[in-house]
């Protein structure tokens, strides 16, 4: 198979669909890589090593995606790198769709067929290609908001771990899953106050019995959610439906009864976002204020460290590109009912239930789907 890796062009994005390692294990299985010129030149992955890894530099992504069968990327195709997909394709890479109507209709338009890593399963309900990234996000989130907690950043001006004699700062997780448990576990080594919440009572019992009397691990419920919001210095989201949009959990009520200066930090925004005054920003711009709360809601927040993502990310996906290249597309997914789980837009039908509710699109189940590949 032909395998394409275009540069991605998400603001201030540098991770890469391919490192040369997994570049080698493609080639060794016999494939071809394309990968365009200097995809992977800001996180020191060359032009020379990926060729050394028997790859082919391709000079810009119309040529990548004119000589690919199968596109391999991380984020999802912005709207110039969506205007060069064909039917022929099979794209593989984060697409979250349930907010985006726009990426949704062009991908159904090229009938390409559409593999989104964050809705692949594994046999223990798990999200296996999403997991490092939430895990880079979950902890990214409490860098990010410690940085935004500094007067000079818009926040209050507290340290998030506090010194001798002075409180640390307050800090509450929407959600226990794996970006929750990670934002936890950072907050508490740099010596935080940690409240966690969740309706998932397996999980707040799993979270008391890491963390014991370190944290105060809450059901979440209108009283618990309102309170703890209201109480912090540092809030998380990380509440996640897999493939559908985020619940909007924090109203703008509540954000205009937080303190002057608290922080929100939300990892959720790729699908939406959980509180309901937050947007999009880039790492560009990645900070605006609402009722004199800091919000924090880059979209590709495990980008801004694209080396160590995008070889987390690569050790995950690494599996399913070569039993897709290996088998091909089709038997690939009829015969892995957890990757057929990320089949979410398929020759221009809509293969993901949450993607289709979400958007009131009609929805065809994906083992169905499969007879037009």
């Amino acid at each position: 198979m032909r395998i394409g890796v275009p540069r991605e062009i998400k603001n201030h994005e540098y991770r890469v669909g391919l490192t040369p390692m997994a570049v080698r294990e493609l080639v060794h299985h016999g494939h071809q890589v394309g990968i365009e010129t200097q995809a992977g030149a800001a996180i020191g992955f060359s032009n020379e090593e990926y060729q050394q890894a028997g790859a082919e530099i391709l000079a810009d992504a119309p040529r990548v995606f004119d000589w690919a069968e199968m596109i391999v990327k991380v984020k999802e195709p912005l709207a110039n790198e969506r205007a060069l997909l064909k039917s022929h394709h099979t794209l593989f890479t984060y697409l979250h769709l349930a907010p985006d109507e726009a990426q949704t209709q062009d991908l159904i338009k090229s009938g390409a067929v559409c593999i989104a890593y964050e809705t692949v399963t594994d046999r223990l309900g798990g999200l296996p290609l999403l997991a490092p990234m939430s895990e880079v996000a979950g902890r990214m989130s409490i860098q990010a908001g410690a940085h935004c907690l500094e007067i000079a950043q818009g926040g209050r001006g507290v340290l998030l771990g506090g010194v001798p004699g002075v409180a640390p700062a307050k800090v509450t997780v929407i959600g226990g899953g794996v970006v929750g448990h990670n934002a936890v576990d950072l907050s508490i080594g740099l010596g935080a106050d940690v409240t966690v919440l969740d309706n998932n009572i397996d999980t707040l019992r799993a979270l008391d019995k890491q963390y014991r009397n370190r944290i105060r691990a809450l059901y979440s419920n209108r009283e618990t959610l309102e309170q703890s919001v209201l109480e912090a210095d540092l809030v998380i989201g990380a509440v996640l439906i897999p493939g559908a949009a985020a619940p909007k959990l924090v109203s703008a009520e509540m954000i205009k009864g937080m303190k002057a200066g608290a922080v929100i930090v939300d990892v959720a925004i790729d699908q939406g976002g959980c509180f309901e005054t937050a947007r999009a920003t880039t790492h560009a711009e990645p900070t605006y204020l609402v009722d004199d709360v800091v919000h924090y809601c880059v979209a590709n927040m495990p980008g801004a460290v694209a080396r160590t993502s995008t070889m987390a990310l690569n050790n995950a996906t690494l599996p399913f590109t070569l039993a897709l290249a290996n088998k091909g597309v089709k038997q690939a997914l009829q015969q892995d009912v957890h990757l057929l789980h990320g089949l979410n837009v398929c020759r221009g039908k809509v293969t993901h239930r949450g993607v289709a509710e979400a958007q009131k699109l009609d929805f065809l189940k994906p083992e169905e789907a499969l007879a037009a590949i």
